[in-house]
Formats: structure tokens, C-alpha cells, sequence
């Protein structure tokens, strides 16, 4: 089958792919951009104990988020002890545990960051399979489950060296599997068929780390897949991979998502330089504003004219998306990794130490409607669909680290 025709069937059978509404199926949920249905809408105490649905253990530490489709919910996890990284799948009504999937065995060959895990993806699912993105024996592996947790097939994206550590996580679009690997050796975006793991596409990248996920982002007119970091902001066609816009001017380190408001896409950096940039994304490569703020690891949203972010020193601020001016910039207590997710015009947002805010996306200042301290870690971003919030959990008992997954409110 050449290139061209297996795009044009897997397209349509992507068109096909059976998704529901209720589900947060990839990294940013359904429309890649942070934002949940806000009917029904999630609990706003989610520490009220009436609120919470069911709390599943989970072995050893990772930082990815879950993926909610249909009735089952799929987490990946990491156990540095038992050298094993896989994925989890459990029931969504009940939280029971459906099936464990052990994807690799040993392979933890170098050291990371003390922030980082060896499983800080979030898993993406088509409502036909599950796809990860792990670090394992120096490379970055994409591996496909079915729906039972089979393995399908597992394809080498690139060699990989560990600066900080890995946490990009696959995005399905247009009848592929989008994958990123940036780092110090060379990295490489790819798009993979999803019934076999074949290279459709690969672009080579710069030798430099970095450690944002391929976003597909509906702007200007088109399509668009974003990465960000390795000192550019580049734009690709998500289905050939042929380089749309490329410019100069990111950070070298970038983590966050870009995200957009039709016209412009907003991206930051914190290393080695701090800034938020709002780029036009017609290829003119106009800068059309930035500011010097740091917003390195949580991403960003945008509503209703205005950008909105958790800087990393736990501050929340608010712009105007059209010229960068500062609405308000207020504290909100601890540091944060946990990128936000805007529900209505609620901003929920979870810091390190493991307590929940809930503040409204409201130009006019900070008002914090809700705030629970809900374990004693949360660095992974809340997943929010249906009504209810799944939210990575690690508590301590002396030394003792133990991780869990938690459900709060909904009745689906």
C-alpha cells in the first residue's frame, strides 16, 4: 500500500475510532488544549470524603497521567525495584483492577532528575489500543496494547541519552501515532501506523534535550503539529511530517504543551532562559508578544481572550492573549509540576505537595473557590471527564512512598 492511500484509509478509520464523549483519551484531553466538557461538571470539593469514587494502589513512582475511555481507565507505572515498566488498566465505575501489562523488564541503564520518573508519559487510546512511550535500555520505545492488554507490537523511535529525564507522551491524529524523543544525541518526531508501529514518517532533531510532547492544534486555517524546545518552535504537518513554519527563539529546555486561541499558539520555556511567547502561526514567525515569566514544567490555557498558567513557584497569573498585559499575578501556595485543566471557568490545578486548588478563569483576579490537600505528592496532571476527577496520588508513611489512583465524584 503506498504512503499516500494508507493515510487517506487510516484517516478514515481514525474518523471511525470509537470514542465517546466523557472520555479524556490522550495528554490534554480530547481537544489537546487542557479543557474539560463542563457537563457534568466535576466535583468542586473533591476533599469532601463523600467525593471520593474509589482509590487503586499503584506499584512503585511515575508521574503520567490517566487515559479515560469508555468504561476503563489506563495509567502507566514504573517500579525502580523490580526494574519493570508497564501499563495498568482498571474499571471505571469501580476501580478494580482489569489487567497489569508488563512492557519492559530491566533496561533502567542511566540516572535521572530527582523530579523525574521512568514512566511520566500519560498513555493515549483510539478505542482500538493503548500506546505508550517509555525509556528503556538507552532508547525511547512506542508499544501498542489491545484493549485486553495484549502487546501488539513495539517500535524503536531513536537512542536517547537522559538529561533531566523522559516524559513525552504519543498523541493519536489522522490515523497515526505521533511520537517525539528529543535529547542530547539526536532526537526525532515520528508518525507511526497504528495497526503495525511502521515508521510512516520520521524528522530527524537537533542534538539537544528537551522534553515537550507533539501537539496537533487546529490553527490558521489548518492543522498543525507543534513542538517546542531545542531553541525552536517548529510546525509540521502532522500526517507527512513536511516542516510547515520553523523559527528561532524557544529555549533550548522546553516541557510545557503549546496551546492556542485559533490564531496565535502561546509556548514557554525555563531553561536556560525563562519566557511565554505568543507566535503567530500563519508562517510569518511574527513574535507577537513575551514576557520573561517562568513557566517551564505546567502547560498553559487559554479562554475567552485570555491566557492563564501555574508558574512553577506556585504564582498563577493571567494575560491578555492578544498583547501579553498582565491582568494579575497572585500566590497560590507550594510549587507545581501539575499542568492545570479548565472546566467551565474553573481552573483546577494540584501542586507538589499535594493539595488541589480550584480558582476561577476570571480576568478580573485570583479567586480560589476550593482548596483540598489530597495526599502528600501529586505531580501528575488531573485527568477531568464525565464529571469526575482522576488524580495520581502518592502518600507517605514514615519513609515509605506508596502511590494510588483516585476517582472523585460522578455517578457514571
Amino acid at each position: 500500500m503506498t504512503t499516500r492511500r494508507f493515510l487517506a484509509v487510516a484517516f478514515a478509520l481514525c474518523l471511525l475510532s470509537p470514542l465517546h464523549a466523557g472520555d479524556w483519551p490522550w495528554w490534554r484531553g480530547p481537544n489537546r488544549n487542557g479543557v474539560a466538557e463542563a457537563e457534568p461538571m466535576p466535583p468542586l470539593q473533591c476533599g469532601a470524603p463523600e467525593m471520593l469514587r474509589w482509590s487503586q494502589p499503584l506499584s512503585g513512582r511515575a508521574h503520567g497521567s490517566a487515559c479515560v475511555v469508555g468504561d476503563r481507565v489506563f495509567i502507566a507505572t514504573a517500579d525502580e525495584e523490580a526494574q519493570t515498566q508497564a501499563v495498568v488498566c482498571m474499571d471505571r465505575k469501580t476501580g478494580a483492577l482489569l489487567w497489569n501489562s508488563e512492557v519492559h523488564r530491566g533496561g533502567f541503564t542511566q540516572k535521572t532528575n530527582k523530579k523525574a520518573s521512568w514512566a511520566s508519559g500519560t498513555p493515549a487510546c483510539d478505542g482500538k489500543r493503548v500506546y505508550i512511550n517509555f525509556i528503556n535500555e538507552d532508547a525511547v520505545h512506542t508499544t501498542a496494547l489491545d484493549l485486553d492488554g495484549k502487546q501488539l507490537w513495539q517500535t524503536r523511535i531513536t537512542d536517547y541519552v537522559i538529561h533531566q529525564g523522559y516524559g513525552s507522551s504519543p498523541a493519536v491524529f489522522g490515523g497515526l501515532i505521533l511520537v517525539s524523543a528529543d535529547n542530547k544525541r539526536g532526537g526525532a518526531v515520528c508518525g507511526l501506523n497504528p495497526e503495525t508501529g511502521e515508521v510512516v514518517w520520521k524528522n530527524q532533531r537537533a542534538a539537544m534535550p528537551n522534553y515537550s510532547s507533539p501537539i496537533v492544534l487546529h490553527v490558521a486555517g489548518r492543522d498543525q503539529l507543534f513542538l517546542i524546545g531545542t531553541e525552536k518552535v517548529s510546525s509540521f504537518d502532522p500526517r507527512t511530517g513536511k516542516t510547515i513554519w520553523e523559527i528561532e527563539g524557544a529555549t533550548t529546555e522546553c516541557v510545557t504543551s503549546t496551546v492556542t486561541d485559533g490564531e496565535r499558539i502561546f509556548t514557554s520555556g525555563g531553561y536556560p532562559k525563562n519566557h511565554v511567547a505568543a507566535i503567530l502561526a500563519d508562517g510569518s514567525g511574527k513574535v507577537v508578544w513575551e514576557t520573561k515569566d517562568r513557566v517551564y514544567v505546567p502547560s498553559m490555557l487559554v479562554k475567552d481572550g485570555h491566557l492563564y498558567a501555574v508558574m512553577d513557584s506556585g504564582v498563577a497569573i493571567c494575560w491578555d492573549a492578544g498583547t501579553g498585559a498582565e491582568k494579575w499575578k497572585a500566590r497560590l501556595g507550594g510549587n507545581f509540576s501539575s499542568s492545570p485543566i479548565l472546566v467551565g471557568d474553573r481552573i483546577y490545578a494540584a501542586n507538589e505537595s499535594g493539595t488541589l486548588y480550584v480558582f476561577r478563569a476570571d480576568p478580573a483576579g485570583l479567586e480560589v473557590l476550593a482548596e483540598a490537600k489530597l495526599g502528600d505528592e501529586i505531580y501528575a496532571t488531573p485527568s477531568i471527564c464525565g464529571g469526575q476527577v482522576f488524580l495520581r496520588i502518592a502518600d507517605y508513611s514514615g519513609e515509605k512512598r506508596r502511590e494510588r489512583l483516585c476517582c472523585f465524584g460522578g455517578t457514571r
